[in-house]
């Protein structure tokens, strides 16, 4: 018998299919081979970079998502204020609040750090990652706002995240807010003794042996470095061993462009001195919003002490030569950024 010929569903038209006969019984003929079926293929596994993430898991097995995150700093803000409540945290014979100040008070400060001074660093790896430090460095701005930055500068730049312990003049400690916050970030008093004690305990120091005339000059004398007082600063590094890091801020002297100085109404108020700037006191409270200008910091090679004997500390000569070396690195550089920077506020 011939094969039969396959015939696919609904090829032929409606009009050449033969109708059906009733009731007469289907021969009995071989049943056509069926169509071969084609082979289904395995499915191809998705390359590496298609595969579906993996949700990341806890340490406890629970996958870690935008809520896990959250829960963290909520549980982390918890535990601190529980131990700030329960006085379960430390402070140094200084009154220096390590926590508090990388917690905190250093959140405080880094959107101005980043935001609104922009803040450029240069020459962070000349301060050492262990072991005493003096970084000396220019001051102005009318307010001690430059204190500030280059303590945000340092712990936010360097490699080891150091704090460095600025020398503060005694009007700070004087006032009753200020004088507990500084304590908490740790300044300390602009003596001899206290700078020695940090420096033999390895700590980073800063100093603006300007003081009060560098911060208060005005606006006309901007990037003009005051007088640095007798060498104080270099016999206590001496004393130590510690190696002495100019340094020089550029964007400060513009925050607050001291025009006047209102003399009489310092001597009332017992400051040395009230700032006229072009905002100050005439817009009142507003005329203390500093102006954003475009900040640079930069920290030059450090100085060696070292290699002096002990009664070198004592020497007027040795200091008065090491301590005009380090004012002329200071201006030298202030020069040198003034030179390379497009504009105050870019």
């Amino acid at each position: 018998m011939a094969d039969a010929k396959v015939i696919p569903f609904g090829d032929e038209p409606r009009a050449k299919r033969r109708p059906k006969r009733a009731g007469r019984p289907r021969a009995n003929r071989a049943p056509a081979p069926l169509a071969p079926v084609p082979a289904q293929r395995e499915p191809e596994p998705l390359p590496a970079a298609e595969e579906p993430p993996v949700a990341a898991q806890r340490p406890d097995g629970e996958p870690e998502g935008r809520d896990g995150g959250w829960e963290r700093k909520l549980a982390h803000g918890l535990s601190f204020l529980r131990r700030r409540i329960t006085g379960e945290y430390e402070v140094d014979d200084f009154g220096f609040d390590e926590e508090l100040t990388d917690q905190v008070l250093m959140s405080a400060l880094r959107p101005f750090y980043e935001k609104y001074f922009r803040v450029e660093v240069k020459g962070i790896e000349n301060i050492p990652k262990e072991g005493a430090a003096l970084v000396v460095a220019n001051h102005s701005g009318t307010l001690p706002v430059d204190g500030l930055m280059l303590q945000v500068a340092v712990h936010d730049q360097h490699p080891a995240a150091r704090h460095i312990r600025m020398l503060a003049a005694d009007l700070v400690f004087m006032l009753p807010v200020v004088n507990e916050l500084s304590r908490k970030l740790g300044h300390t008093l602009a003596c001899a003794e206290d700078a020695q004690k940090l420096l033999e305990r390895g700590e980073v120091v800063g100093v603006m042996p300007e003081g009060f005339k560098g911060i208060g000059k005005p606006f006309a004398d901007r990037y003009k470095l005051q007088r640095f007082g007798r060498g104080g600063f270099v016999s206590t590094a001496l004393r130590a061993g510690a190696p002495i890091v100019p340094c020089s801020i550029v964007g400060a002297e513009e925050i607050y462009p001291m025009l006047g100085n209102a003399k009489t109404l310092a001597r009332v108020l017992g400051i040395p001195y009230f700032p006229l700037t072009p905002t100050f006191p005439w817009l009142g409270p507003l005329g203390m919003v500093p102006l954003p200008t475009k900040w640079t910091i930069q920290f030059g090679e450090p100085i060696p002490t070292d290699g002096y004997p002990p009664e070198a500390a004592d020497d007027p000569m040795l200091m008065f030569n090491l301590t005009d070396q380090v004012r002329e690195t200071i201006q030298h550089t202030l020069y040198k950024l003034l030179v390379q920077r497009r504009s105050v506020f870019f």
